[in-house]
């Protein structure tokens, strides 16, 4: 197998980027790097690094959408035990990831999967792929505070991209506003931090859509695999 062939088999690009990767001296077979298009991986045989890690082709893509629930991390180890959206999958044999994150006291949807091209549409910046939070937050969010939302916010040490913010519901008896917010970074706690900013923290916060793709149909804690209409739309973006 041609060795941007094999790169691709791994998830780790598309062939075209693969070659790219290649190119750069990033590859070694059998610990020597190897920067030559034309070469042939023999997979029985030949262990190959990328960045000094072995890489081998993924087993069956998987695609899945679970609805996060508060409470479970979104990275594969941490530091306090603390419960992880991969113990919420129960019966799936490949190895998956979440793609992105979600803190801890966030729920909503997550895609998991093991297609390395689909994680990077869906992570890079420059796609601006909408993600969209049911945010209840302290107070009533004036318009002047809303417009410095939407026009983006210095946060620590850079300004976040333009957002999106409604405000669907109010109570003034409690003091707290449901808003509808839609952001394409992933900074760490980006949506909190924004309300923070404009002096609404965030009491409780659901990610309830990324793109067109939604959770309304699994129940908090479940996943359901994503239809072949569903993995196509997000390749398209």
């Amino acid at each position: 197998m041609r060795i941007n062939k094999y790169l691709a088999s791994c998830n780790i690009a598309s062939r075209r980027k693969s070659e790219e990767i290649i190119l750069s001296g990033r590859v070694k077979v059998n610990s020597k790097v190897v920067t030559e298009l034309s070469y042939d991986i023999d997979e029985k045989n030949d262990i190959v690094l990328l960045d000094d890690k072995e890489i081998k082709p993924s087993e069956n893509l998987v695609y899945i959408v679970l609805n996060k629930p508060e409470g479970y991390i979104t990275t594969v180890k941490d530091q306090f035990d603390r419960p992880s959206v991969l113990d919420l999958i129960t019966d799936i044999k490949e190895r998956i990831y979440p793609v992105g994150r979600l803190d801890y006291e966030t729920s909503g949807l997550l895609i998991l999967t093991n297609d390395g091209d689909l994680t990077y549409t869906l992570t890079h910046p420059k796609h601006s792929v909408y993600k969209t939070y049911m945010a209840i937050v302290k107070g009533i969010p004036t318009e002047n505070e809303l417009e410095n939302f939407r026009d983006g916010l210095y946060i620590e040490d850079y300004k976040t991209a333009p957002a999106k913010i409604k405000v669907v519901k109010t109570n003034l008896e409690k003091n707290y506003s449901i808003c509808k917010i839609q952001i394409h970074e992933g900074k760490n706690r980006q949506v909190r931090k924004m309300c923070r900013a404009i002096n609404h923290p965030v009491l409780r916060l659901k990610r309830v859509s990324v793109g067109n793709l939604n959770i309304k149909d699994v129940e908090i804690g479940k996943y359901r695999y994503l239809t072949s209409d569903e993995i196509a739309y997000l390749k398209s973006l």
